[in-house]
């Protein structure tokens, strides 16, 4: 580009990354290029690129670049690598950082899939995994081993959506050794500064808000210079890659990002109120709302005009799981479905209390996630109440519950 990015403002910045500016004629997107083989004009050309990503088509090519520079210039990244999925971003991270022996400090609000591969391949690893409570703070010095190599963040977190004091967690890790590995999925690259809040890694299911449109799967690991080479090792290790259709695929919901944040934004502070007025809800979690729990962190560590459309809402404890399912499932603009992030809304039941370790007994009653999505925030307000509706019409049943992991 022929201005500085970092000059320019969110939205700005979203359509022009990536892209080579105003000196660049042809087409506005970039090429989309399908390749494995790369040729080269003669041997001395074909040395010279060995060992760079220069060499395969496993190792990029102009689409995924184009993303990779989007990316880094969305979040203020030094380096960017994509992977097949947001768990895949994960695992690929905690392999590279850390060693038989090591110690991880993982957040018990945690995407389920993360803790799997906590308490299974890391454990065969012999890599121990200690769970905090996502509001312990400054406190987490406690915790903090000589052998502590990770810090593992997840703000707001899964399902429960406590919002984490990032920056009080990262100066007692850093001031020990350890790094900050975030999960910041809910948050996306413009939804905070998360490298001046002082994490190293961010990473992304960039299936959710990037893509935005429910058609792929993707990762991204956002780092610092300083980590870059130690993560691109393992993941070249390990053969990661994406292909340049999928990539093209997130470019171009990159490109919309922001537009398409702010009408979840202002859809969801909508349904969250109206949420809040029905009787048989406890407690709307919706950090961005004020009176919501977490809010004035919220408030002070993420971007004034950002927030995203997933909440969750808890039941009193004389609501059924039967009544939960007979909402659920008597909405008609609502999907039923794992995931979030695309343009349509989605619903389901949840039950955090089976996958935590660490205050479990506080998420004992009846819950449901929500995304709201790009439709008209009146007709998902109609659909509600049609959803209510049915929940109060059914007769409580007594019966064992069915426990649904939840995608992030």
């Amino acid at each position: 580009m022929n201005i500085v990015e970092s000059e320019l403002q969110t939205a700005t910045r979203l359509t022009h990354a990536g892209r080579k500016g105003k000196a660049h004629h042809g087409p506005v997107n970039p090429a989309l290029v399908r390749a494995s083989t790369i040729l080269f004009p003669d041997v001395a050309a074909l040395k010279n690129a060995c060992g760079t990503r220069r060499a395969y088509g496993r190792h990029g090519n102009e689409t995924t670049q184009a993303l990779e520079q989007a990316l880094c210039a969305a979040e203020g990244a030094a380096a960017c690598m994509l992977t097949s999925s947001g768990l895949s971003a994960v695992t690929t991270t905690l392999l590279a950082l850390l060693q038989p022996g090591d110690h991880l400090l993982m957040v018990d609000t945690v995407y389920d899939p993360t803790r799997d591969f906590c308490d299974g391949l890391l454990q065969r690893m012999n890599i121990s995994t200690t769970y905090y409570d996502p509001l312990i703070g400054r406190d987490i010095t406690a915790l903090i081993q000589p052998n502590t190599r990770v810090v593992f963040v997840e703000s707001p977190g899964s399902l429960t959506f406590e919002v984490q004091d990032i920056p009080a967690i990262a100066a007692q890790a850093h001031a020990r050794g350890a790094v900050v590995v975030s999960d910041s999925t809910w948050a996306t690259p413009i939804g905070w500064n998360s490298f001046e809040l002082g994490i190293d890694v961010s990473i992304h299911a960039a299936t959710k808000y990037i893509v935005g449109h429910s058609d792929a799967l993707m990762g991204a690991i956002l780092t610092t210079a300083a980590l870059h080479d130690r993560i691109r090792s393992t993941y070249r290790q390990l053969g990661m890659s994406i292909g340049a259709d999928d990539a093209a695929l997130a470019l171009r919901g990159l490109r919309t990002m922001a537009a398409r944040l702010a009408v979840h934004r202002e859809s969801a502070k909508v349904v969250a109120l109206w949420l809040q007025q029905q009787p048989e809800v406890a407690e709307v979690l919706y950090p961005p709302l004020p009176g919501c729990a977490g809010h004035d962190l919220w408030k002070r560590d993420f971007k004034p005009d950002y927030a995203c459309g997933l909440m969750g809402a808890v039941f009193h404890a004389d609501i059924s799981e039967q009544q939960v399912a007979a909402l659920i499932d008597k909405t008609r603009l609502f999907g039923i479905g794992f995931s979030w992030g695309g343009f349509e809304s989605l619903m389901l039941p949840t039950s955090p209390a089976a996958y935590r370790t660490v205050n479990a007994d506080k998420w004992t009653a009846p819950m449901l996630r929500l995304h709201v999505g790009l439709e008209d925030v009146d007709d998902l307000l109609a659909d509600l109440a049609h959803g209510f509706d049915a929940l109060r019409k059914t007769v409580q049943v007594q019966h064992e519950p069915c426990l649904l992991k939840a995608v992030v």
